[in-house]
């Protein structure tokens, strides 16, 4: 009788073999590691990921205790320490991004319809940056002078419909987030949330002209000219709704176009907010609550970095960081999508932590999670938060 796939094989079942290999193409490797292909090295470092395994050793170590299961859980060359630590220094790891960038399309398409908020459009993003710290006694190359250590920033654009990465990037750690604005890609239709920090206005006309919706959050030197107002319901925290003009020399050529903006005042931590939109169909109040929905993506940040291997190390160099936080993601994309394919009702909190434990498990994995979700334990990311951060 044919042996079950383990757990683990499931999970990496989301990304097709024939995806990975032309996205190894792309990226080919001058001395490829003897004995070690990029598939080994990915699934080695998903399986770090999903486990929890604190260095290279832990990772082998763990694997070599289930020789008879390497096959199954899809190994097929020689695993090995110092192998693993060649390949994450050597081997470019940008292939990790393209098959992150896959498996966020798969998992866009799983996650499409998806009940939202009805009063909301239905795709949204959310773009913001995370600092991930680094030591600069071993990273001395993330040398970040604002705080004196080493970091490298994760930037990421959060899709509102199933709280998944749409796009993601890692640059230094004193990379403005404006400029990221030029990178990231552009539907028509879209809508785009950020905070002031990504307030330029060419690279918003940029946006405006591909077709895209932004609410941004103003801020105060910006100069304006007031073109009408429109009456607001003060009732529910609504201060003005104005059509406005930008005034200043440099921001009338960088957007020459009318703006929307409203003012905000949040009662719970008593302070105003003024949000700038190109949006003028929308009621002021569903713009409010797009912006309130930015939170999301802070708590993204806050949820990969509690439950994945993001914050210690399995090598030194550059090129062996990006590897992991990128294989971070991956995995993360994984596990969301085992869990639309398979329906299956628990947080991804919960998945992770009970596939952990059963890794090598030869079982489905809708037999393994069938017990009734909790309450405990439930996805952070899913209880939104005030408006103010």
């Amino acid at each position: 009788m044919q042996a079950l796939p383990t757990i683990f094989s499931q999970i990496n079942s989301a990304l097709h073999p024939e995806e990975f290999a032309r996205c190894v193409e792309l990226f080919p490797t001058q001395r490829p590691t003897r004995g070690l292909t990029e598939y080994d090295q990915f699934l080695a470092l998903c399986f770090g990921q999903l486990t929890y395994r604190e260095s290279l050793r832990d990772i082998i170590t763990c694997l070599r205790a289930k020789p008879s299961l390497l096959y199954h859980l899809g190994f097929r060359g020689n695993i090995s320490r110092t192998n693993l630590a060649y390949a994450n220094q050597h081997r470019d790891w940008r292939l990790f991004q393209a098959i992150a960038q896959v498996l966020m399309r798969r998992a866009a398409r799983l996650y499409q319809n998806d009940p939202i908020d009805p009063d909301l459009p239905k795709v949204v993003f959310a773009l913001d940056s995370s600092i991930i710290s680094l030591s600069l006694n071993l990273f001395p190359w993330g040398y970040y002078a604002r705080s004196k250590q080493a970091a490298l920033k994760l930037h990421l654009m959060l899709s509102l419909q199933g709280n998944l990465p749409a796009w993601a990037a890692i640059t230094q750690a004193n990379f403005p987030d404006m400029k990221i604005l030029d990178r990231i890609p552009i539907a028509p239709g879209a809508y785009y949330v950020m905070d002031r920090g990504y307030l330029d206005f060419r690279r918003l006309f940029r946006l405006h002209q591909g077709g895209g919706f932004f609410v941004v959050r103003n801020k105060h030197h910006v100069k304006f000219r007031l073109i009408t107002s429109q009456p607001v319901d003060k009732g529910g925290g609504l201060r003005c709704d104005q059509t406005i003009r930008l005034t200043s020399n440099w921001s009338v050529k960088s957007f020459p176009e009318s703006l929307r903006r409203i003012r905000i005042y949040d009662a719970q931590n008593k302070v105003v907010l003024v949000l700038l939109t190109n949006q003028f169909d929308l009621p002021a109040a569903v713009i409010a609550e797009l912006y309130r929905k930015r939170w999301q993506v802070e708590l993204f940040f806050k949820w990969i970095k509690q439950h994945l291997r993001i914050r210690s190390f399995y090598g030194r160099s550059e090129n062996a960081v990006r590897s992991q936080i990128w294989t971070a993601i991956c995995a993360y994309l994984m596990v969301a999508i085992a869990k639309k394919t398979l329906t299956i009702q628990k947080s991804l909190n919960e998945i992770l932590q009970v596939v952990s434990v059963n890794i090598f498990e030869q079982t489905p994995m809708q037999q393994l999670l069938a017990t009734a979700p909790e309450k405990v334990g439930e996805c952070t990311f899913q209880k939104l938060l005030p408006l103010i951060y």
